[in-house]
């Protein structure tokens, strides 16, 4: 009986292995189908890559969708490390010939190429971040020649620096904006607070603030984080003795004025990724929970190579690489021709109104993540992208 069994599984063993190798290449060739669907219609048979060039642009260059790129890359299955192409390397396009394709690695002299230009988030890498309190940051309570503001090879005199020792170098931080989150009960969208902080690193009030708490019920308001941007370093020369209160912090390094309110800490080595790779986010989060929270450098506009604040972060599963799409939230309109022309807006109520469709603005990717707000490039838009937009999955089609 157990040669008989044996025999019959020598028997079928060639025919398990072509069923196997027939099913590996049926899905191989669905995979190829499904990638050569994603490709635009003039793309070439392979390409090199060249100086300048990003994942983003090449990406763009073949494929319907950019963030699609690790289809290229596992098209050339000779590329080794799909995360790291080089000036030089020959990406096949050929998707149905993708086995058999022949990928040329470049010199390697040469950096490998990213998502984007480093150049046009470094600053924002080094110079910008969150953090969940100001209490217990050491700050500026004075400047040399009782100055407004400072600069390299002047003094800033500042408390809290009790334990210092001289020698000791800070970066000089400012804190810009504070972001809040207000979840409104019952109502489709919630609503997010960024307010300017003045040189106590309290908010000033301002009249076209998002902040109605007093107009909307709440369930619940979350504080997001304080963002600080860094505007100079400098070393501690003198500490608090002999009964003064405040240390000397000379400035040592080129960068932006110093003046009263501004924060310290430590200069240490940020952990932030210098690759970034677009991808799709890892889960849609509810309508209205991620917005433009602001606009670096603008005041609630931006466009294409813009950096913006987001309301979500890590907490919200995002992480560096994730592209989104940018939509303008459509408007509820009063319907005139069924309720009269001479309808008040205002007086009318929200549920009587007609909600139009979002309209579309761009696409961003997030380039650095923090709790509960990231940083995100713009990398393409059809219109200026405004603080409270919309962010969707990039598939996303209204």
């Amino acid at each position: 009986m157990l040669e008989r069994v044996s025999n019959l599984a020598r028997t079928n063993a060639p025919r398990t292995r072509g069923l196997r190798v027939m099913l590996a290449a049926a899905l191989l060739t669905v995979a190829s189908y499904a990638a050569a669907v994603e490709l635009r219609g003039d793309h070439p048979e392979s390409y090199v890559v060249k100086r300048g060039d990003t994942l983003w642009d090449i990406s763009a260059r073949f494929l319907k969708k950019p963030w699609l790129w690790p289809e290229i890359w596992q098209a050339n299955p000779q590329i080794k490390n799909p995360h790291l192409i080089y000036p030089g390397d020959v990406i096949s396009l050929a998707y149905l010939d993708r086995v058999t394709a022949k990928v040329q690695p470049g010199e390697r002299k040469e950096s490998p190429v990213n998502a984007v230009p480093l150049a046009e988030v470094e600053p924002f890498l080094k110079d910008m971040r969150i953090v969940d309190s100001l209490d217990g940051l050491p700050y500026v309570v004075g400047l040399e020649d009782n100055r407004l503001r400072a600069s390299r090879g002047q003094v800033a005199y500042v408390r809290g620096l009790e334990g210092a020792a001289p020698g000791q170098r800070y970066v000089v931080v400012r804190p810009e904006k504070r972001y809040r989150m207000l979840e409104r009960a019952g109502l489709c969208c919630d609503l997010f607070q960024t307010q300017d902080l003045d040189a106590r690193g309290q908010p000033r009030l301002s009249q076209d603030s998002p902040w109605t708490a007093a107009v909307f019920p709440t369930k619940n308001t979350e504080f997001l984080g304080y963002e600080l941007v860094a505007q100079t370093t400098g070393t501690v020369t003198r500490t608090e003795v002999g009964g003064i209160q405040a240390s000397t912090l000379m400035l040592d390094a080129e960068g932006r004025d110093v003046r009263v309110g501004d924060r310290l800490v430590p200069v240490q080595a940020q952990a932030y990724d210098l690759q970034f790779f677009p991808h799709p986010p890892k889960q849609q989060a509810e309508y209205g929970r991620l917005t433009v929270l602001s606009v670096a450098d603008a005041a609630r506009f931006g466009g294409t190579r813009d950096v913006i604040a987001i309301s979500g972060g890590s907490r919200q599963g995002i992480d560096n690489g994730t592209v989104f799409s940018i939509w303008r939230r459509g408007d509820s309109v009063v319907d005139r021709v069924r309720d009269g022309l001479d309808r008040d807006d205002s007086l009318t109520p929200h549920e009587s109104k007609v909600r139009l469709p979002d309209e579309f603005a761009g696409h961003a990717m997030v380039f650095r993540t923090f709790d509960n707000v990231s940083y995100a490039l713009i990398m393409s838009s059809v219109k200026p992208t405004r603080v409270g937009y919309e962010l969707k999955h990039p598939d996303a089609a209204y």
